[in-house]
């Protein structure tokens, strides 16, 4: 039975499961709200996630959000072998550095720094920008020296981090400036099956709300 997840695909966590599902062969039924509509937050939606949060999955009754947290359960309850996600406890650490790391220091940048601009018709502050770049530095010096963020071979903690630096590229972030990351970058767009349709399509509906300054209703 697919397994329904509640999503827009401007959402670069949304993105990011919809990329590693694909990875872990997840069939997904994908649950379009639009955001401008307010259906994520109708009486329906909301007795499924009291956050109003997209992303949202429903697993057969199981009701899961926050996009890594959604990523590791996909992971540990589909996945053919360990090779996205090890269980050997050191690999493994790593692999929750990254995603922790994307969560709680480079999306939050982002979001620190792109919010105002893409939904409250801001300009950019200064200050939140640079604090994205050093984010964007410490990413860079994590992947010295390897191919993927965890190590030589893909893992779930690639995908946020792919959804969020190509979301920060369509808006035209220099992302040459980290050459580990531009690197990165590259080799997934060529490695990922389907990115275009994956990622890169919803980077372009992103790029698309920033371009018509489509503020939000709330």
């Amino acid at each position: 039975m697919p397994i329904d997840l509640y999503y827009t695909p401007v959402s670069p966590p949304c993105r990011s499961i919809v990329m590693a599902a694909s990875a872990l062969g997840v069939e997904l039924n994908l649950k379009y709200l639009d955001l401008y509509k307010g259906e994520h937050q109708t009486p329906e939606f909301l007795k499924l996630t009291p956050q109003k949060c997209l992303p949202t999955m429903v697993d057969n009754g199981f009701v899961l959000c926050e996009s890594r947290a959604i990523i590791c359960y996909l992971a540990d309850q589909y996945g053919k072998d360990d090779s996205l996600y090890p269980k050997d406890p050191k690999k493994r650490a790593i692999v929750n550095h990254r995603l922790y790391f994307e969560a709680t220091c480079l999306y939050q940048r982002f979001l620190d720094y792109y919010v105002p601009i893409l939904y409250r018709g801001s300009e950019g502050e200064p200050a939140q920008c640079k604090r994205f770049e050093d984010a964007f530095v410490m990413l860079d010096k994590y992947l010295e020296g390897q191919t993927w963020a965890a190590g030589d071979h893909i893992t779930i903690a690639d995908f946020p981090l792919i959804a969020t630096v190509s979301s920060a590229e369509i808006f035209e972030f220099d992302i040459t400036r980290y050459p580990n990351v531009s690197r990165w970058l590259a080799n997934a767009k060529k490695s990922i099956p389907k990115y275009e349709e994956l990622n890169h399509a919803g980077c372009l509906e992103i790029r698309k709300v920033m371009d018509a300054k489509m503020i939000l209703p709330f």
